[in-house]
């Protein structure tokens, strides 16, 4: 089972959703950064559970640094962050442990496992290790703001119905550069405030129907240089995919305005370089910052979709996964309706952790501390 991922960098998940903790390993990176247990508290928070159009799950984080850093900076050596897992009731799973859930991976993980797996919330499948990612992110986020460089997600979309936007990203760098650091102080992100409390009331009414809703997040890294990737296999795209298709619910990623192209022809689409001084953009960004995989110094643009919450509360068909024996299944437990509110800082962190890898690939182990 395979649970590592990066190169230069490299971060190591482990543990379940009801077992006693989980938590990440983060190995390679730059001694003397910063560490700072107040940001990682911060981005946690943005990701656990709040009010009814959340699950009634909430789990205080408590985490623990227990290798790697010393007197407030990493070491160099493997970084260790433990979060104990304090609010669970694996009774909710007992009665339809062999139940498939439909949109889970119940039945693959016991094809993949035999049935040794930990079925309690999922298990190491579970969306509660995200929570771990979000840690490592509040290790990483500081070093590359350090170094000019800005992250942020918004709810671009909200489906579950006829659809609610919001504002999508300025196309003016110091613009987007404003809303980034608005959503970093924002519970619900959202740009445009007036469609918040529309998005919540469309996620209670799917609560209140015992159904969940999706939609579509929307990403930006501002002050990324150009130069970081590889044009074939390494592409930035590709390891950004990479990452962010670990994340439970993550179904599609755009990058740039790739599904829009199909309606433009090359003139259209073309992001047209101008000199600005030293300086080399582009006018427009329709490619997401990005050139033969490679990043151009624009801010990298991507969409990423989040599926509905598989886990509600209506009955649904499903099998024995022993017997073959078709069944009809009833969850019981605490589930979140939406997901998406909290996943943002989940593709925030594992934004950060490929650029930061990306970054130590071509600047040297120390450039993150420099």
């Amino acid at each position: 089972m395979k649970n590592t991922f990066g190169n230069a960098i490299s971060l190591t998940l482990f543990g379940e959703s009801h077992g006693p903790q989980i938590g990440v390993v983060l190995d390679g990176l730059a001694p003397g950064m910063t560490v700072s247990k107040d940001r990682i508290r911060e981005m946690l928070s943005l990701r656990r559970p709040s009010g009814q159009i959340s699950t009634a799950r909430v789990e205080a984080d408590e985490f623990q640094i227990v290798s790697g850093v010393f007197e407030g900076k990493t070491t160099g050596t493997p970084l260790t962050i433990l979060i104990p897992n304090t609010n669970t009731k694996s009774k909710d799973y007992s009665e339809t442990r062999f139940l498939a859930r439909p949109g889970h991976a119940d039945y693959t993980a016991y094809q993949k496992y035999h049935g040794f797996e930990d079925y309690r919330g999922g298990g190491h499948f579970s969306g509660r290790l995200t929570a771990a990612l979000v840690a490592a992110g509040g290790i990483l986020m500081p070093a590359l703001e350090q170094k000019g460089i800005r992250i942020g997600t918004h709810i671009k979309t909200l489906g579950g119905g006829s659809l609610i936007e919001d504002m999508a990203f300025s196309d003016e760098e110091e613009a987007l550069l404003g809303q980034i650091e608005a959503l970093a102080k924002s519970s619900f992100p959202v740009l445009d405030k007036t469609v918040e409390e529309k998005m919540k009331e469309r996620i209670l009414e799917a609560a209140s129907d015992g159904d969940s809703v999706g939609g579509i997040l929307e990403t930006a890294a501002w002050g990324v240089p150009a130069g970081l990737g590889e044009p074939w296999f390494d592409t930035v795209e590709g390891a950004l995919s990479h990452g962010l298709f670990a994340i439970p619910a993550v179904k599609g990623v755009e990058f740039g305005e790739a599904f829009q192209m199909v309606e433009a022809r090359g003139s259209e689409y073309n992001d047209a370089f101008i000199g600005e001084g030293e300086k080399i953009r582009t006018r427009t960004n329709h490619n997401g910052g990005v050139n033969g995989g490679i990043t151009n110094g624009m801010p990298i643009r991507f969409r990423t979709v989040i599926k509905p919450t598989p886990s509600i509360f209506k009955e649904q068909q499903t099998v024995d996964i022993r017997t073959g024996e078709n069944k009809t299944l009833a969850l019981k437990g605490r589930h979140d309706p939406a997901i998406i509110h909290r996943a943002r800082i989940v593709v925030d962190s594992i934004t950060a952790f490929v650029l930061a890898d990306l970054l130590t690939m071509r600047y040297g182990t120390d450039f993150l501390a420099q």
